[in-house]
C-alpha cells in the first residue's frame, strides 16, 4: 500500500479532549477520530489494527474449541425482566420503540440472548460441555466517557459463554477460558495481570479481571508483596488486627462537646486521639430506606462490598435532611446509640470498647463506646476499601496498590441465568438438572488502546508485531528519484509475497517529516532508501523500540527485514 492512496491524517499536537497518552496517541496517529462523546470513527490504520486483534481473538478461541455465532445486537425488553437485571441495567442501557410500541434494547451484553437460546437448544447431558462465543457491538450508556475507546457509547467486544453438566466441568471450562486469555494477551504484547474481581451486575460466584498495569487506569488493584494474591480494589480484602480495648473501656458513656468539630480529623483533633479510635457512621438511603454504616475512623467505605450487603437496587449516602430525621444532629455528629434503623459494622470495630463516636446531638459526641454494649449492630462485614500497608489475607505480609485496565474478565455464573431461563437438561439417569454456565468477556476495541497505553515513547506508539497496521514502512526519501521507487515498489512485493503488511511512503514530503510519522505511527520496521544509500548499494534500516539504525546490502534488505520481523 502507498500512503498517497490511503489515508492516515496525522496532527502534530495533542487534541485537548484527550487526557491520557493512548488516547492522545490513536487521535494524533490518525486512527481514530470522535463523531461525538464516546462515538469514534476507525480510520484506514486503526481498523487495520483492529481487526489484527480481532484475529487473535478469534484464532485462541477457536483453539480453545468454543464455538462462534452471531448474536442479534437489538434485544426485547422481556427478556431482560425474565433474568431479573432490567431494573439495574437499564439506566445504562440504550431503549428504543419499534412500530408497534414494543420496547428494545440495545445489547450491552449477551447472558439473556445466550440462554434463551440454549434453553431452547440443549437437553441432554451428551450435548455438553459446549461454549460459544461472538465478536460484536456493544451499547452502554455511559454517565461521562473519556479516555478513547477506554470509556465509550459504543465498543467491540469479544463474549464467550459456556454451559456444562456440572460444576466439575464448568471449572475445567472456566480454565480453559482463562488459558486462551493468557495467550491472547500475550500475543497482542500485553503484560496484563489477572486479579480477584466483584461480580457485578453479571453476578455469578468468582470471577477474575486481566489488567494492565497502568498509572492512568480506571481500576484500583491490591497485590500482595510476599505472595500471589492480587485483587480488584472492589473485592480486595485484607487481614484484620483484633479490635482495640482503648482506655476508659470500662467507663459508663460520657457526652463530650465537640463544637464545630465534624470530620473525622477535626474530632481527632480535638479530643487529641487517633483517627482509628473514632467510630465513623455514615447514613446510606437503599431503595428509600436509611440505614447506617460503621466504619473504624481511619477508614473509607468499599461501596461494591456494601451494595452486596443491602441488595438494593439503588442506594446512596442520604442527604442533610434525612440525616437530621434519621439523627436528630446535623451531619458529622451521627453515631450509632439509640439509633432506630438498621446499623451494619465493619469487622474491625467487632469488640471495640472506649472508642468515640457521635452522640446524634449537634457539637457532641460520646466517650467509652463500647458496640457490643451500647448498639444493636444488625451484622459485621467487611466494608473498607485496602489501602497500602495493610496485611494480605493469605500469607500476612504488607499489600500495595496500583492502577489498572481492565482488558478481560472471566466469571463462574452457576445457575443464575439457567435458571431465570429454564435452561435444564437431562443427565445420565434421565433426571432434569439445571445447566452451569461461564460467561467470559475481552474488550476488543479497548485492548487495542491499552496497547498503546502500556507500549509507548514521547514520540508515538511502539506497536508489537502481532497488530501493527503496517509491519514495514519504507520510506523513499525522494519519490522523484525512479530507482528509489522501483526498489521500494520490488520490496514491497517481496514482502506482501511473504504476508508482511508493508506501507510506501512516497509523499513528496520532507525526509524528517516522513520520519517523525513513522515514529508517531509506530511501525515496528522502517526501511530508508535513498539516492545517498543507494550510491554505495545500501538501504537503511530502523527497529522502532531501538536507538540505532543500521546500513544493509540493497540484495540483503529483504533477509533481513525478515529476519526482524520473524524474531
Amino acid at each position: 500500500m502507498k500512503w498517497t492512496n490511503t489515508v492516515v491524517p496525522t496532527l502534530r499536537d495533542n487534541p485537548q479532549e484527550a487526557e491520557i497518552p493512548s488516547h492522545q496517541l490513536m487521535l494524533r496517529a490518525g486512527l481514530l477520530r470522535k463523531l461525538s462523546g464516546g462515538l469514534y470513527t476507525f480510520m484506514p490504520l486503526g481498523l487495520k489494527a483492529l481487526k489484527k486483534v480481532e484475529k487473535i481473538v478469534r484464532e485462541e478461541m477457536d483453539a480453545a474449541g468454543a464455538l462462534e455465532i452471531l448474536m442479534p445486537a437489538l434485544q426485547p425488553k422481556e427478556i431482560w425482566e425474565q433474568s431479573g437485571r432490567y431494573e439495574k441495567m437499564s439506566k445504562a442501557m440504550y431503549s428504543v420503540h419499534d412500530r408497534q410500541g414494543r420496547e428494545m434494547e440495545l445489547g450491552p451484553t449477551h447472558e439473556e440472548v445466550i440462554t434463551d437460546l440454549v434453553s431452547r437448544e440443549i437437553s441432554s447431558y451428551k450435548q455438553m460441555p459446549v461454549t460459544f462465543y461472538q465478536i460484536q457491538t456493544k451499547f452502554r450508556d455511559e454517565i461521562r466517557p473519556r479516555f478513547g475507546l477506554l470509556r465509550a457509547k459504543e465498543f467491540i467486544m469479544k463474549d464467550a459463554y459456556s454451559f456444562d453438566a456440572s460444576w466439575d466441568e464448568a471449572d475445567s471450562s472456566y480454565k480453559k477460558m482463562y488459558d486462551a486469555y493468557t495467550r491472547i494477551f500475550e500475543r497482542c504484547g500485553l503484560v496484563v495481570k489477572p486479579v480477584e474481581a466483584d461480580t457485578g451486575d453479571m453476578g455469578g460466584s468468582w470471577s477474575h479481571e486481566f489488567m494492565v498495569l497502568a498509572d492512568s487506569g480506571e481500576d484500583g488493584i491490591v497485590e500482595c508483596s510476599g505472595c500471589t494474591y492480587a485483587a480488584n480494589a472492589e473485592r480486595a480484602t485484607f487481614k484484620y488486627v483484633e479490635a482495640k480495648q482503648y482506655d476508659g473501656s470500662d467507663r459508663a458513656l460520657e457526652e463530650v462537646h465537640t463544637p464545630g468539630a465534624k470530620k473525622i480529623k477535626e474530632v481527632a483533633e480535638f479530643l487529641d486521639c487517633e483517627g482509628r479510635r473514632l467510630i465513623k457512621t455514615l447514613i446510606y438511603k437503599a431503595d428509600d430506606e436509611a440505614v447506617a454504616v460503621l466504619l473504624p475512623g481511619d477508614r473509607e467505605i468499599n461501596e461494591t462490598k456494601l451494595g452486596h450487603l443491602l441488595n438494593a437496587n439503588e442506594f446512596a449516602l442520604a442527604d442533610d435532611a434525612t440525616v437530621d430525621a434519621v439523627t436528630g444532629a446535623a451531619v458529622g455528629f451521627a453515631g450509632p446509640i439509640g439509633l432506630d434503623i438498621p446499623i451494619y459494622a465493619d469487622v474491625a470495630l467487632k469488640g471495640v470498647a472506649g472508642a468515640y463516636t457521635g452522640a446524634n446531638k449537634t457539637d457532641f459526641h460520646y466517650a467509652n463506646v463500647n458496640l457490643d454494649r451500647d448498639a444493636k449492630i444488625e451484622k459485621y462485614e467487611d466494608l473498607c476499601l485496602v489501602t497500602s500497608g495493610d496485611r494480605c489475607p493469605e500469607c500476612g505480609e504488607s499489600l500495595n496498590e496500583c492502577r489498572g485496565i481492565e482488558v478481560g474478565h472471566v466469571f463462574k455464573l452457576g445457575d443464575k441465568y439457567c435458571k431465570s431461563f429454564n435452561a435444564t437438561f437431562l443427565d445420565q439417569n434421565g433426571k432434569e438438572q439445571v445447566i452451569t454456565m461461564g460467561c467470559y468477556g475481552i474488550g476488543v476495541t479497548r485492548t487495542l488502546q491499552a496497547i498503546i497505553e502500556q507500549s509507548h515513547d514521547e514520540n508515538g506508539i511502539i506497536w508489537p508485531m502481532s497488530v501493527a497496521p503496517y509491519a514495514v514502512d519504507i520510506v523513499v526519501v525522494n519519490p522523484k528519484h525512479e530507482e528509489s521507487m522501483k526498489i521500494a515498489e520490488e520490496l514491497e512485493v517481496q514482502l506482501q509475497q511473504e504476508g508482511i503488511d508493508t506501507l510506501v511512503d512516497d509523499r513528496r514530503d520532507r525526509a524528517g517529516v516522513k520520519f517523525k510519522d513513522a515514529d508517531l505511527l509506530g511501525f515496528p520496521i522502517r526501511v530508508v532508501i535513498g539516492q545517498k544509500s543507494l550510491d554505495i548499494g545500501k538501504t537503511e534500516i530502523k527497529v522502532r523500540n531501538q536507538e540505532d539504525s543500521e546500513l544493509i546490502d540493497i540484495d540483503k534488505t529483504l533477509l533481513k527485514i525478515k529476519e526482524i520481523y520473524r524474531s
